[in-house]
């Protein structure tokens, strides 16, 4: 059975490592705020101009100006920051996120990513998306397999515009975790439980390795 967008994030957030700083994307990439390990200290950064993000908070906690770079409320940890967005995009540009989690629209078999606009379709702007893809260390992209037309989303090229080229190091679906390898295609790690490597297979459009036995995803 597919993952839903708990699933994905719950997985996602395994990826994470004691002293990260990482910024989270709009969608499902948000949600894994709240299943990151109490164990770890981590800082989660937003480009409007905050450090120090917690869980999501409870409605009767809920601070309306307190928003991050998609408008959800958010709540705040102790020895948290506030800044200007000029500051926050200084502290991506200057290469001090260690992790970035973005959803995304398509992804290519060569770590290609398109998630900000679909042509004909009218869009906000870009928001830090280019920014994040071009100076984070690794990225991590959380997004359905495919599309709501039942087309892949993981392709040998993408077909909208790009986002940012070869910087997408692994993709965690509800289907599926999948490196990207830098000789390009897509390595196949772990499937969600229930879901078989051909079903996988037959979801992905683009380049596909599968080496030995595929285990399920532990969540």
């Amino acid at each position: 059975m597919a993952l839903d967008k708990i699933g994905i994030a719950k997985r996602i957030a395994q990826e994470i490592k004691d002293g990260m700083y990482i910024n989270l994307g709009i969608g499902i990439p948000t949600l894994v705020a709240n299943y990151i390990p109490d164990k770890l200290e981590v800082v989660l950064q937003s480009e409007n101009g905050l450090l120090g993000i917690g869980r999501f908070p409870f409605e009767e906690d809920v601070e309306a100006d307190l928003i991050n770079a998609g408008k959800q409320t958010v709540s705040m940890l102790p020895g948290s920051s506030l800044f200007n967005s000029a500051e926050s995009f200084g502290m991506i540009r200057g290469g001090h996120i260690d992790l970035t989690i973005l959803g995304a629209m398509e992804v290519s078999e060569n770590g290609d990513i398109a998630n900000w606009k679909i042509p004909g379709k009218m869009v906000k702007g870009m928001g830090g998306a280019m920014d994040l893809v071009a100076a984070a260390k690794n990225i991590i992209v959380a997004m359905q397999h495919k599309s709501k037309s039942g087309k892949s989303k993981l392709l040998p090229s993408c077909t909208l515009p790009l986002t940012g080229t070869k910087c997408v190091r692994k993709i965690v679906t509800d289907m599926a975790v999948l490196n990207v390898l830098d000789s390009g295609g897509f390595q196949l790690i772990e499937r969600a439980p229930g879901v078989s490597v051909e079903e996988i297979k037959e979801a992905t459009a683009g380049k596909l390795i599968v080496e030995g036995d595929i285990p399920e995803m532990n969540i």
